[in-house]
């Protein structure tokens, strides 16, 4: 019974999503009551993300799984569309911009994720969801931080997301439209959520889970990467990077 009462909302829920909606704005509409990039009103738009989220949260549970982004478990075996090193003795890769992409070994990644805070070891490595609107980094700076400078994988410290690229997508979770370097990630496609493909996001040195991107994002890309705070690590403006984060030449 359960089950099929999830199914049922599942099914209402994707049908507000992909059908008809008496919110949805018609291209007959005025160009002045169409939203930014969007089919939908804002305040719908976060509305259903939340549900969705809300929703998938439901249905783990009732199916006795874990409640988290892409409903599939990472550990020392490495997340879909990432694979650890078989050693340290592998041709070191580098990235257009210089930084060392080589995938760590699993014990490498073991070993950076022991002095992780849980909940960011969650993250990572179980592929889950900080609430919305309460995340902060593993070094304490809140979701909504405004301060300039480079956010870093957490798991690894390759660099990811600049402040430049950071908007207010009034998701409740850090939101960028670029990364740094397009190469420091990998976007795998995620069908965890019924009747919602989704694309993940990891880091491509740690495997490490970061989140969702989305095409609902502000120009100049279209793209919205919505990232848990805890998956990343913050360095203001002026600091030095840690050494993991610095370019290899």
């Amino acid at each position: 019974m359960r089950s099929m009462q999830v199914t049922r909302a599942t099914t209402s829920l994707s049908s507000r999503l992909h059908g008809s909606n008496p919110r949805v704005y018609h291209p007959s509409a005025s160009r002045s009551s169409v939203p930014h990039r969007g089919s939908l009103a804002p305040s719908t738009n976060r509305e259903l993300r939340l549900q969705c989220a809300a929703l998938f949260n439901l249905k783990q549970l009732f199916s006795g799984g874990k409640m988290g982004n892409s409903g599939s478990s990472g550990g020392s075996s490495g997340p879909s569309g990432w694979t650890p090193s078989s050693s340290t003795d592998v041709p070191r890769k580098v990235s257009k911009s210089g930084y060392d992409i080589t995938p760590l070994t699993a014990e490498e990644r073991g070993k950076a994720a022991e002095g992780l805070p849980r909940m960011a070891q969650y993250i990572t490595l179980e592929h889950g969801t900080e609430r919305a609107f309460t995340g902060s980094t593993v070094n304490g700076y809140s979701h909504d931080n405004k301060k300039r400078g480079v956010y870093v994988c957490a798991l690894g410290g390759l660099p990811l997301f600049h402040s430049d690229t950071k908007f207010n997508s009034g998701t409740g979770w850090p939101s960028f439209f670029a990364p740094i370097d397009p190469e420091h990630i990998i976007e795998v496609a995620d069908y965890s959520i019924p009747y919602m493909p989704r694309v993940e996001v990891l880091d491509r040195r740690s495997g490490a889970h970061l989140g969702h991107v989305f095409d609902d994002g502000p120009a100049p890309t279209g793209k919205r990467y919505c990232i848990n705070a805890a998956a990343l690590k913050f360095v203001p403006e002026g600091e030095e990077l840690p050494e993991e984060s610095k370019p290899k030449h």
